[in-house]
Formats: structure tokens, sequence, C-alpha cells
């Protein structure tokens, strides 16, 4: 399967086996939405379950609230994540408080696309995961391949708590790989050395597992062997696979395709430096865009978002220090 349709799969999967489960969004019925991962749901499943809303991002994270709070599972659609923003009160004030101040779990699921590398401009490739990591009580799940996003997916839904999924665009038709069928669930929380090595680990999610992996092929010609660890949930954070990659390699790279200050990378080195700071052999170094929108032209795109030439560099200095 591919990125995209192992997320569509995970949706039929669970909408099949749980009758609570409902899909709001805009153009997800009549259109199939924008990437038409919802294309034949409204003929399986009904429009009472694939809903066509307003162009209100407001009104469909604030409905998905309201119906969880009445027994439902909701999986709400950003058509971009970037617009996420006008439902932005909604999701941080009322959805991510009504547990603490309540008592009562608010199952949504807010999922959309995200990301650059596509040519989407300012107002399509906003990579936001840090805005909820830093609101308290919601989940962030951005994971780098089909199986995972499956998994993280079904996991998502089960969930009690909101949860923002990330899917980073570039990645729906270009990974490819085997899905199981079926239930299948990932669970919150873990994460996954996706490539072992000695020589430093590499610390990433979304797109940059991708381009980490490619990196880390090229350096093993070196003999520099990185080991890849795919956090694949920011929250819950599993702060134990990066501690013991760190024990292992005694060097950290920290890599996301999010703007480098306050990104969630911030937080992970942080954390390396306060919990690991006797196994380092070398200063923790942060990669990630350049602190700006992101162009639309692909030359300027190419110049903003994380480049492959400053992180085999940037891998070098580490190890040589």
């Amino acid at each position: 399967m591919t990125f995209l349709e192992a997320i569509s799969d995970a949706l039929r999967t669970e909408m099949r086996n749980d009758p609570s489960v409902f899909m709001m969004g805009e153009d997800i019925a009549g259109y199939g939405g924008a990437f038409k991962l919802t294309k034949g749901f409204p003929e399986e499943f009904g429009k009472e379950r694939i809903i066509d809303t307003p162009i209100s991002e407001a009104a469909i994270i604030g409905a998905a609230i309201g119906a969880s709070l009445n027994g439902m599972r909701v999986v709400a659609e950003m058509q971009f994540l970037d617009f996420i923003t006008n439902g932005f009160n909604q999701l941080v004030t009322v959805a991510g408080t009504t547990a603490y101040r309540w008592g009562m779990g608010v199952p949504i699921v807010v999922r959309g696309p995200a990301g650059g590398g596509v040519g989407g401009g300012p107002f399509h490739s906003r990579n936001s995961e840090a805005w909820f990591v830093h609101a308290t009580g919601i989940k962030v799940v951005y994971p780098a391949f089909p199986s995972d996003a499956k998994g993280l997916m079904m996991a998502s839904i089960r969930d009690n708590n909101p949860v923002v999924f990330y899917e980073h665009k570039g990645l729906y038709r270009k990974i490819k790989e085997e899905v199981p069928s079926g239930d299948y669930i990932v669970p919150l929380g873990q994460g996954r050395v996706v490539r072992p090595g000695n020589s430093i680990s590499i610390i990433t999610y979304g797109s940059m597992v991708h381009l980490a992996l490619e990196i880390a092929q090229e350096l093993q010609e070196q003999n520099i062997q990185c080991e890849v660890v795919d956090i694949r949930t920011l929250v819950p954070f599993d702060k134990e696979i990066v501690y013991n990659s760190i024990r292992k390699t005694h060097r950290a790279l920290v890599l996301h395709e999010a703007s480098i200050t306050c990104g969630f990378g911030a937080e992970i080195a942080a954390q390396i430096g306060e919990y690991c700071f006797r196994d380092l052999d070398a200063p923790v170094k942060r990669i990630g865009a350049f602190d700006g929108p992101t162009p639309f032209a692909p030359t300027l795109e190419k110049e903003v978002l994380p480049k492959k030439e400053d992180i085999v560099a940037t891998i070098k200095e580490i190890v040589a220090f």
C-alpha cells in the first residue's frame, strides 16, 4: 500500500468495526477529499457517516467535540493542516482541556496533509506539530511509513483523547510497503529504531526519516554508522528509545522538517542534554527548516527546507568532535 492507501484502509477498517466512528470535512463525500483519500466512502458508509461540511474549521472541530461528548468517535479532516489555525481555539482551549475540567474523554482525531517539498507555497506547507505539543491534553502523531500510518491511525481513533494526526503529503504516493490487513495497532508513544548504528543517533520523524535513511546508507561507505530513530509520536514521546540510542552511540543529531526555532527538536535536544549528558561525546545538534514561510518556487523551497549536504556536514562534524 501507499502511505495514502494505508490511512484510507485504517479509516475503512475502523468504520466497519465501530458504528460510532464517522468522518467530517470539506469535500470528503462528494469529491472524495482533496487527495481522494475518502473516495468511495459515501457509497459504503452513507453520507450520514461521511459528512461534507462548510468551509469552517472551527465548526468542524467544534461539532466533532460535541459529537464525541455524546458517545461518538469522530475523524475530522483538515483539507490542509495549515488551516487548523481557524479551529485552534476549539482544539486547544476546548478539546485539550475538557478531560482536565470535566473528567471526560474527547475521542476525536483531527487529521490532514502537512509538510513541504511539493511546491504548495506558504499556506499549504506548514509543519505545525510543535503548537500542539505545547498545548496540554492533545496527543500528536507524525508517522513516516504506510504500516505505521495505518497502525497509528487505528490507535488514535480508539484513544479517548484528542489526537492531531500529521500526514506528510510528500509521502502520500511516494512511499509504498506491505501493510497488515484488518485490525492492526501501533501503540501511541512507542518509537522505532529503523536503522541500527553505533557512530551517531539521528532522532527524527515524518518525511525526514526517509532523508536520514538515505544519508545513513551513503555514509556507511565512509565508515560512519548512523542509527536512525523514528519517534513516530511526539505526544506521548518515547524518551527511553532515544536515551538508549544515545547511550549506545554517544552522539546525537535531531532532525525535523519544521522550522528550527522552538521546534520539537529543541525539546528532544533539551531532554538529551538533561538526562544523557554523561553519555555524550559531542554537543547535540539540531537541523530544521529556515524560520520563515515556505516559498512557492521550487528552487527557493529547496533552500528553506533541510538540505542533504548540510545534514551530512553536520553529522561529520559531530562524529569528528
